[in-house]
């Protein structure tokens, strides 16, 4: 009998299409697989188990009269639970939005619902999308699949982790800083950072707004196309979105597939490796590199000298536009409302402190704080100002390197999943797992991760982040795609067949 969870979305989509199997029969196999392992890796905060399978009846409906939405039309999918969807819970994993059932639906919920993908629920992270391994969600941390004391990186744990536990097929993270990419590497799933605004944020609770970006989440490079080319396109709701046609994504990914790069040259940026990264993981992204020369791609070595103040700089702009973005919880217009203890008469002011005192975790105060300093009067041209200008030199790193090469590599994230609780105590040591990935959101250009291999030291999920020009995300389904391919050869399959603390798991 087939274990449906366990094949990719391009093989469900094929045995729709065959009439092997219907939607509700997918999706009930997905509502299973939450209910029997989810206990253990806490990748969700709300399960919609009636609306998922109501959706996929209307699937099965539109396939049996010739009318499907979408390739995907029947695919099951998660839904990170920072994107508003009307009808179901909304918390961005905070207390201060606890119950919070939001009337509308995110501009990528609304196209996924079009597309008629049925989604199975909201998935956990960081606060706010505020950490490296959602450990900061008010509702507890999400384990890794492949070793349950691990992080599944962050902020977007929730979703790498759904995917890799097979509980999900599909799923939807966002990326600030690195928080679909780095997951993406410590669970060996993909995820892909599209270019900035080549999908909607209408709907996406905002941490940053000029850094955020909505994306897949999958176990294969055509399935993260699939997925992109259904929530991708301009969003006149979206101020930000860009108003250009989408490039041609899972064509991209099938061509890359068949393992010809003749032509492409691969950037290695100088200052995103060496000092600082875990060994296992820099001998599997030289091991990728050697799998790109023998796909017939030519390597190049480039320096992007402003990309060793992007840790910096993000860590101004950041939190300026959190404490900005979360000034509107002040327990007046909607979220958690606590009066204080102890006054008989509180003002607003005194239960705007209490309601933000109990609302908040560590790790949002800790950015509020900081964000509120940086844009301070006296301080915001010393500190936000010259966070900016060093934007405007990353930036221009990029163009240049792109005239010398067609994509930029580097491992993902400087060192495989660590241990739940090993950092929490140490904010730059946590900051710093994002120091590979931040660059791109500062420029806006799209990046993808795709599993590069397993550390020699821990036998845990390494990631190759390849990077690509503003509005040319099809390089990085063509590289990513082929780097797959010639990487599964050599496995002999899939990596997550691989994954420890799955085997003998209930199916």
């Amino acid at each position: 009998m087939t274990d449906w969870t366990r094949l990719p979305a391009s093989a469900l989509v094929e045995a729709l299409a065959a009439g092997e199997v219907t939607s509700v029969e997918l999706t009930q196999a997905h509502l299973d697989r939450i209910a029997a392992v989810d206990g253990s890796i806490h990748a969700f905060l709300h399960v919609d188990a009636d609306g998922a399978l109501a959706q996929a009846a209307a699937s099965d409906a539109r396939r049996a009269a010739g009318t499907l939405a979408s390739p995907l039309d029947g695919v099951p999918i998660a839904v990170k639970d920072v994107l508003a969807t009307e009808g179901l819970p909304t918390t961005c994993g905070s207390r201060i939005l606890e119950g919070w059932i939001p009337p509308y639906d995110a501009t990528v919920v609304a196209r996924l619902k079009l597309a008629g993908l049925p989604i199975l629920g909201k998935t956990n992270m960081d606060e706010f999308a505020m950490g490296s391994s959602t450990e900061h969600s008010a509702y507890g941390p999400t384990h890794n699949p492949w070793d349950l004391d691990r992080i599944p990186g962050g902020s977007g744990g929730g979703s790498a982790a759904a995917v890799a536990a097979f509980e999900a097929p599909l799923a939807i993270g966002t990326d600030t800083g690195g928080s679909i990419r780095q997951p993406g590497a410590v669970t060996g799933t993909v995820g892909v950072k599209p270019t900035y605004g080549g999908v909607s944020r209408y709907g996406l609770v905002a941490l940053a707004n000029s850094l955020d970006q909505a994306g897949p989440v999958t176990r294969t490079v055509l399935d993260s196309a699939l997925l992109h080319e259904v929530i991708g396109g301009h969003d006149p709701m979206d101020s930000t979105s860009v108003d250009q046609p989408l490039p041609a994504l899972v064509e991209a990914a099938r061509l890359g597939a068949a393992g010809d790069l003749s032509g492409v040259r691969v950037g290695v940026v100088t200052e995103l490796g060496g000092g600082g990264y875990q060994p296992g993981v820099l001998a599997r992204f030289e091991e990728s590199l050697a799998l790109l020369v023998k796909a017939g791609a030519e390597i190049v070595e480039v320096s992007c000298p402003n990309f060793v103040h992007a840790l910096a700089a993000y860590y101004l702009i950041l939190p300026a536009e959190a404490s900005s973005n979360l000034a509107k919880f002040d327990a007046m217009r909607y979220g958690l409302r606590v009066l204080p203890e102890h006054i008989d008469n509180p003002s607003a002011e005194d239960v705007m402190r209490a309601s933000r005192d109990a609302g908040f975790g560590d790790e949002v105060k800790r950015r509020i704080i900081l964000g509120t300093y940086a844009l301070s009067s006296g301080y915001y041209d010393a500190y936000y100002g010259q966070a900016q200008k060093v934007r405007t030199l990353i930036s221009r790193d990029f163009e240049a390197a792109f005239a010398q090469a067609d994509v930029l590599v580097s491992p993902t994230a400087p060192t495989t999943a660590f241990k739940l609780g090993e950092k929490l105590d140490d904010p730059m040591a946590m900051y710093l797992n994002d120091l590979a990935t931040i660059p791109a959101n500062l420029a806006g250009v799209p990046g993808i991760s795709v599993p590069s291999g397993l550390a020699d030291e821990d036998g845990l999920p390494a990631g190759f982040q390849i990077l690509a020009p503003a509005l040319a995300d099809d390089r990085l389904y063509r590289v990513g795609a082929a780097h797959e391919a010639a990487l599964a050869a050599e496995w002999g399959g899939p990596l997550l067949d691989k994954a420890p603390a799955l085997e003998g798991a209930p199916s």
